[in-house]
């Protein structure tokens, strides 16, 4: 994690990011003493109008060609997604606020888990000019298409899992997915899959495969415990043909990052992936993705860090 100090100051407002519904509205009333925290550092401040993600990302994209000095996400990690796909490679300071129900980029990173300390944080970083950088992944699909993701890209069982739970009507909440993983776990199967580590080809079957920026997904699950957001590589984490008993005992596992010890799991680094399998849409920061196959590649100091 590389510091950039003050010579890096952009003098624009702070373009803010907001997802009121994020963690089932939980911070929803803690907006304004946010902005306000912000507004300490001595910028205007400005929230972006979104009303969905597509918007909320096309927001972001505007801001950032517009100015902005710095941009700010409230929200957990899918409003950091789509926040970093408009300040990914560029040098336009980023901070996120962790309000959602997972926040493992930003807690991953280094920002407090608590809300208003994060804006503190930011805050004080805006007022001294203070940015550190960390790597991000880059995605691209064969239609050309690209995206960028901060924790994990998923790209197995919890990817079909919540592709399931997505195209649900009922039950609502917590539930349908819950009642995804069920539907799931009763299909459950090794698929084929072609992986190539910095060129290095080879095939393997596996119920779950995730190449891991950062080391957490879904909320605290380790799933790929070794990665490091400074260290300019990908961790791939791969279980290969699990049965339904086993995947159900080893999954608690993944909150300790103690699964990578299990003999069917297999744990891989490399500074670019290329990952191929019939039939999956991967799951990038909780978000829906590129369909397979894509090639993933480590982004040295791709974005500056209000910290």
């Amino acid at each position: 994690m590389l510091p950039v100090t003050a010579d890096d100051h952009r003098p624009g407002p702070v373009a803010v990011l907001a997802n009121p519904t994020a963690a089932r509205g939980r911070h929803r009333t803690l907006l304004p003493r946010l902005l306000d925290g912000l507004s300490a550092a001595g910028r205007p401040v400005r929230v972006l109008p979104a009303s969905n993600p597509a918007e909320a990302e096309a927001a972001c994209r505007a801001a950032v060609a517009d100015g902005a000095g710095a941009l700010v996400a409230v929200g957990g990690d899918g409003t950091v997604h789509r926040a970093l796909q408009a300040v990914a490679g560029t040098d336009v300071p980023f901070g996120p606020v962790p309000a959602g129900t997972g926040n493992d980029f930003a807690l991953d990173t280094g920002f407090p888990a608590d809300p208003l300390a994060a804006v503190d944080v930011i805050a004080s970083a805006l007022r001294d000019g203070r940015r550190h950088t960390v790597d991000l992944a880059r995605m691209s699909g064969v239609d050309g298409a690209e995206r960028w993701y901060g924790a994990v890209l998923a790209a197995g069982f919890d990817a079909i899992v919540n592709e399931r739970a997505n195209r649900m009507r009922w039950p609502r909440g917590q539930r349908r997915y819950d009642l995804a993983i069920l539907v799931e776990l009763a299909r459950l199967r090794p698929r084929r899959y072609t992986l190539r580590l910095d060129g290095v080809p080879q095939e393997l079957d596996a119920v779950l495969v995730a190449v891991g920026n950062c080391p957490t997904y879904g909320g605290g699950m380790r799933i790929c415990p070794d990665a490091d957001p400074t260290d300019g590589l990908l961790d791939v984490v791969v279980a290969g043909r699990v049965d339904r008993r086993t995947l159900v005992r080893v999954k608690p596992r993944i909150y300790q990052g103690t699964h990578v010890e299990h003999p069917l799991v297999r744990s891989f680094r490399a500074r670019t992936v290329e990952l191929a399998a019939d039939g999956i849409t991967t799951y990038a920061d909780g978000e829906r993705s590129l369909d397979l196959p894509v090639t993933i590649s480590a982004v040295p100091d791709a974005v500056r860090l209000l910290r």
